[in-house]
């Protein structure tokens, strides 16, 4: 055997947790860099590509039975050059090869499966395959043999395949360009999104869609709040309503220790697909604060603090950060299974409360029933509401949440004895991003101590990750990798100026302002009028995608485009406003044809239709009361810029060489907190009195 790098499994050094699990695989696993590549060009053999991410349930199946078979590995390792991708590490990768999954199969997903040329460029894709044959899927034996056979015998028609595929996804993953004259969407736009969801929302259930899987869809829960707030209409508020109630009190939910798994495999929301995500009990909490503002549910409230407990608690790196998933699987009766970390008995109930009375409270709040409702044990899900209880139990309905909030203490100590759930301690900055935002808007609207929070985070990933402009993605256990992407810039200049909002700290400011420099700098063709999502200066793939849609995490194109706006009153110049107008004209024809799948852009389009709701403050620091009559007010777009007592000090480390707008002529007056309310190029006058600020927003 030669010493090649193809001829051994190259992933037992591999920074991404899920990479590593694959090092003991027989098949000679490659990372995708220049030695993979050149070596299938060297050999003049197909790539067979592999993308997952260490939570993918359907990623272990298929590795326990395809890639640890020795017979199946000898194929891959002698006919291709296989290489494996961690999805979290390389969006980039996975939009350009899950873009044609999409477009071939009409279906997605991880595991992808792609066979591609020594250019990169695909001939088959595929999700998961068994090893032989079996309902209805080809076997991944008969695959890897027969597309094998066809690329040395006919290996122009697999060429030719390739050609056409490529061109069919340019119009998916590059720009397509907006006539000559188009102008960005207006404030309409929003409410075409909310027609198309209050036509798309399951009424009976909650959420979108009447059959199969439901997905947290926070963008859309962000519209129907807003329409609510501009219009008055009933509809939007409750259907927003029932689908937040429905994620938070169905098996989505982890109701014993908090935070939401990815999404439910069924219609009425009972049972989790188990993997927990950072960017889900990121994203979901700022929906929760925006619902308890608008209805003041305090239920909204307890689950934001009790997702935001588990996140500290489960997915916080010692030094501030936060991590990015739980697993699925975890260990029970000596195998790894789905979801045995979470599910319940009625006998493992009664062996946690030990009171029978208790137990038996908790199981019919619960829905916990001999039978189980998934592979005969049971996913917690609220059954039962606390008056029905109290008069069945003859209990005060403040004894039954008393007694069931000992229950589950109870059960989260008993849980904690299982065998936790495998955790990918990979950092990435986006995604921290994201959390960082979660946290800064709790801070305001419940406690201070969750902007505290955020700040360690954001603290974290500028030490690692970030040097001025440029940022890097990937932080695990000490090694730095990967240029970010745009949705890492956009989402970590959401979640900076989220901090500074929170807690006026300008620090966090200025890395909010460098970031949105290295969006213009990297991400932004001047030519194309389009915001990409691999960086200029980085490698050059088949294709440079772009993301528009909202997949599991918001569009990067829409965050990006409303932190450009959001931040373009602390700039002297009109750039960032400009791109923000050019990219929406670019996107316009899109996102009004599919504004659900277009939400978060849909959003950005209406701050630039309607302006944000800036609120100056000049004080040395934001008082109190203030802090809890902003936070306690529902405020779409809203802009809070503290202004720095110390003003000319901050301008140079800002890197302006005057006042920004938002701040320029803004004094305290009579020496007391000063705060001044501006929407739509338009100011009210300086004011003591924060209700008075806000009521100007109302007409006055």
């Amino acid at each position: 055997m030669s010493d090649a790098p193809t001829d051994r499994n190259r992933l037992g050094d591999a920074a991404s947790p899920y990479l590593r699990q694959h090092a003991d695989n027989p098949v000679n696993w490659q990372p995708w860099d220049e030695a993979a590549l050149s070596a299938a060009r060297e050999r003049e053999v197909p790539i067979f590509l592999s993308v997952g991410y260490s939570a993918c349930h359907w990623c272990h199946v298929m590795e326990a039975e395809s890639f640890q078979d020795e017979s199946i590995a000898a194929v891959l390792n002698e006919e291709y050059v296989p290489i494996k991708v961690d999805r979290e590490e390389r969006p980039d990768l996975d939009r350009i090869y899950q873009t044609i999954c999409q477009l071939v199969t009409q279906g997605g997903g991880w595991p992808l499966s792609a066979w591609l040329t020594p250019e990169g460029k695909p001939f088959y894709v595929g999700t998961y395959f068994p090893p032989e044959e079996s309902r209805g899927r080809p076997g991944f034996r008969d695959l890897l043999v027969g597309l094998a056979e066809t690329w040395e015998n006919d290996r122009g028609e697999m060429e030719s395949r390739a050609g056409e595929w490529m061109d069919a996804i340019e119009g998916q993953v590059e720009t397509v360009e907006a006539p000559e004259g188009t102008e960005p969407p207006g404030s309409d736009l929003l409410d075409t999104l909310g027609e198309s969801a209050l036509r798309a929302a399951d009424r009976e259930h909650g959420g979108f869609g009447t059959t199969g899987a439901k997905f947290p869809h926070p963008a859309r829960i962000d519209a129907l709040l807003r329409l609510y707030d501009r219009t008055g209409r009933e509809a939007y508020r409750d259907v927003a309503y029932e689908t937040l109630s429905a994620m938070a009190t169905r098996g989505m939910y982890d109701h014993v220790g908090g935070g939401f798994h990815r999404y439910a495999t069924d219609r009425d929301w009972s049972v989790p697909h188990f993997e927990k995500m950072l960017y889900d009990n990121a994203e979901l909490p700022r929906m929760y604060l925006a619902g308890y503002q608008v209805t003041g549910v305090e239920t909204y409230a307890e689950t934001v603090r009790e997702t935001l407990a588990f996140l500290d608690r489960e997915l916080s790196h010692p030094e501030g950060g936060f991590f990015s998933t739980l697993d699925a699987q975890s260990e029970a009766g000596g195998e790894r299974e789905e979801g045995a970390f979470y599910t319940w008995t009625p006998v493992e109930v009664r062996e946690a409360v030990e009171d029978d009375r208790t137990a038996d409270l908790f199981c019919d709040r619960f829905g916990v029933t001999e039978s189980g409702n998934f592979e005969g044990t049971n996913v917690l899900a609220i059954r039962r509401g606390a008056a029905e209880l109290a008069a069945e139990y003859d209990l005060d309905p403040e004894e039954v949440e008393a007694t069931l909030d000992d229950a589950r203490e109870a059960l989260f100590a008993a849980r904690e004895e299982r065998p936790g759930p495998g955790r990918d301690e990979k950092v990435l900055a986006g995604w921290n991003g994201l959390a960082i935002s979660a946290f800064s808007e709790a801070g305001l609207v419940l406690d201070p101590g969750y902007a505290d929070r955020a700040g360690e985070a954001l603290s974290f990933v500028d030490r690692h990750l970030r040097d001025g402009e440029t940022l890097r993605r990937r932080y695990e256990d000490g090694v730095v990798g990967i240029d970010g992407y745009l949705e890492d810039y956009a989402f970590l200049a959401r979640g900076a100026l989220d901090h500074y909002q929170a807690s006026g700290d300008v620090e966090s400011l200025r890395i909010a302002l460098d970031l949105a420099r290295g969006i213009e700098a990297e991400f932004w063709d001047e030519g194309a009028e389009a915001l990409y999502f691999t960086p200029e200066s980085g490698e050059k793939l088949v294709a440079r995608p772009q993301e528009l849609t909202d997949q599991s995490t918001p569009s990067s194109a829409g965050v990006a485009i409303d932190v450009l706006l959001a931040l373009d009153g602390f700039v002297p110049h009109d750039r960032f406003a400009d791109i923000a107008e050019a990219a929406l004209s670019t996107y316009r024809s899109r996102v009004e044809s599919s504004p659900l799948q277009h939400a978060s852009l849909a959003l950005a389009a209406d701050r630039y239709a309607t302006g944000s709701r800036e609120l100056t403050v000049v004080a040395d620091d934001l008082p109190e009361s203030w802090r809890e009559r902003i936070g306690g007010t529902y405020l779409p777009n809203r802009l809070l810029a503290p202004r720095p007592p110390d003003l000319d000090a901050w301008l140079d480390r800002l890197g302006l060489a005057e006042a920004p707008p938002i701040w320029a002529d803004r004094d305290q007056r009579d020496g007391d907190p000063t705060i001044y309310a501006c929407e739509s190029f338009s100011c009210s006058p300086p004011t003591n009195d924060v209700d008075e600020a806000l009521a100007w927003f109302e007409g006055g």
